[in-house]
């Protein structure tokens, strides 16, 4: 029989996380020690000056997330960025990782794609001992044009044939930038070979219309946030029929937002929905990482851990990897519950 939850049992469960930006990872300690190289003033003393704070809503968490990331500007800034959250993700028993990059956030500011991408890479590459399986997903930024969005596509070209760059996405402000503006770049991404997902963030302004443009005519292979489509019995049932996973991330709702949003995720959950959790921008929303998420959500809605390990199953389901490779890490599970009885 299922014990009931406890910390320890959630930071054991084998899971994969596939809703987190590495912009979003950077800590308070890292962006001061990284502006004191660069020599950038960012009107801090001490780590603890850096303000992390912002309003209820997307826009200003926006403002803070873009701040941040200004110290970001060499190679060996990437690397130290992926490098400290891989650590982290392999302290969570985080086994399989699809992780978000905005180039544009950097190229836009005069730092080269290829700065970024090979910071990047060098540290999932030097991750090799952590036993944690890496992907990329590139995402656009919605409020850069389509055009820049398919310079960004031309400028991952290479390190998509390298294989360093699985699929690609789509985040930042929604407002007057729904899917079908980048229905052209998002098809030729798929003619190249790329995955799909995109964001529908929470309560936006026609936020059911932009998540049935973007599984019904972008034809996404997963959905990122996406939960008003509770809203629509239809789309959810053709989500639900088609298996397309969806990533939810109550700490980040809870910080921009003051609520888990249990109500949506329980309803996905309870009609089967391939439902899993994820921390999101985990530095900006009170340093809540995946086994935060994890254990948070299932105190606030009274769940055990029968329907963790359902979110972790889930996980592997909805990730972008080989059959084959989804049995390997449901076998860990299915091992770590077998030795917790």
């Amino acid at each position: 029989m299922i014990q009931k939850l406890s910390r320890k049992f959630v930071d054991g469960l084998p899971k994969a996380e596939l809703h987190v930006h590495i912009e979003g990872t950077l800590e308070a300690e890292m962006e001061f020690a990284i502006a004191k190289r660069n020599q950038i003033d960012i009107g801090a003393k001490t780590p603890a000056d850096i303000d992390r704070n912002y309003g209820v809503g997307l826009p200003e968490f926006l403002k803070a997330y873009y701040k941040g990331m200004q110290v970001l500007r060499t190679k060996q800034d990437f690397y130290d960025l992926t490098a400290a959250f891989l650590r982290k993700e392999a302290d969570s028993n985080v086994k399989h990782l699809e992780l978000f990059f905005d180039p544009q956030a950097h190229t836009s500011r005069g730092i080269p794609f290829a700065t970024v991408i090979e910071g990047i890479h060098e540290a999932i590459v030097d991750a090799a001992s952590l036993d944690i399986d890496v992907q990329l997903i590139m995402c656009f930024l919605r409020e850069y044009s389509q055009e820049s969005a398919m310079q960004t596509l031309k400028e991952a070209e290479p390190y998509h044939k390298k294989g360093w760059i699985l699929g690609v996405g789509l985040d930042s402000d929604e407002h007057h930038n729904p899917p079908l503006k980048f229905m052209l770049v998002f098809a030729k991404a798929r003619d190249q070979g790329y995955y799909l997902t995109m964001h529908c963030d929470l309560h936006q302004v026609d936020t059911v219309d932009h998540i049935k443009q973007a599984l019904e005519i972008i034809t996404v292979d997963r959905l990122d946030h996406g939960l008003n489509i509770v809203e629509n019995a239809d789309l959810m049932t053709f989500l639900i029929d088609q298996k397309i996973g969806i990533t939810a991330c109550p700490m980040a709702y809870f910080y921009t937002r003051k609520v888990m949003e249990q109500k949506a995720i329980n309803k996905l959950f309870n009609n089967g929905a391939l439902i899993s959790f994820n921390s999101d921008d985990p530095a900006y929303k009170g340093s809540n990482y995946i086994n935060d998420v994890y254990y948070k959500f299932a105190q606030k809605s009274d769940w055990n851990e029968k329907e963790l390990i359902r979110i972790a199953q889930n996980s592997f389901k909805t990730s972008w990897i080989s059959q084959q490779e989804k049995e390997s890490y449901l076998a860990q599970i299915d091992e770590y519950i077998s030795n917790k009885r």
